[in-house]
């Protein structure tokens, strides 16, 4: 298996609502605002098993003081396979001189996002408002 990491935007949006469903995110309902979102990040990284997206990475930032890494995903069928870690590889070189990286993650994911350095800062919490069930 040949998987190839791109920096493109230019994805279906058939595509990324296959792939947030293979993980069973309720994102890949709204495979319109889905395209808009990752047509309006700061960067995307993507995966490609052939023309297969099989994994995604988004940022949005202000380019000097924070970044925050929202969508983090690898297809269902190719976990495991160090995708993900090779596109948040990438993301943390892309932003290398941004001051604070941030993210919110999933209890099963925290140990994935430790080895890059992550981890939670006492005294805060992550709140939402959401529409999304």
């Amino acid at each position: 298996m040949n998987i190839i990491i791109k920096d493109t935007k230019e994805i279906d949006k058939q595509a990324i609502q296959e792939l947030f469903h293979s993980v069973e995110w309720n994102s890949g309902d709204f495979p319109d605002e889905l395209k808009q979102a990752i047509t309006n990040s700061h960067s995307v990284i993507t995966a490609w098993d052939n023309t297969k997206l099989v994994g995604l990475i988004n940022a949005l930032s202000d380019g000097v003081m924070t970044v925050y890494f929202h969508y983090m995903l690898v297809h269902g069928e190719y976990q495991s396979l160090g995708i993900g870690k090779r596109m948040m590889e990438e993301m943390l070189r892309r932003y290398s001189n941004i001051k604070t990286k941030v993210l919110i993650s999933y209890e099963s994911a925290e140990e994935f996002y430790r080895i890059f350095g992550f981890k939670p800062e006492e005294g805060t919490r992550a709140m939402f408002i959401s529409d999304v069930v």
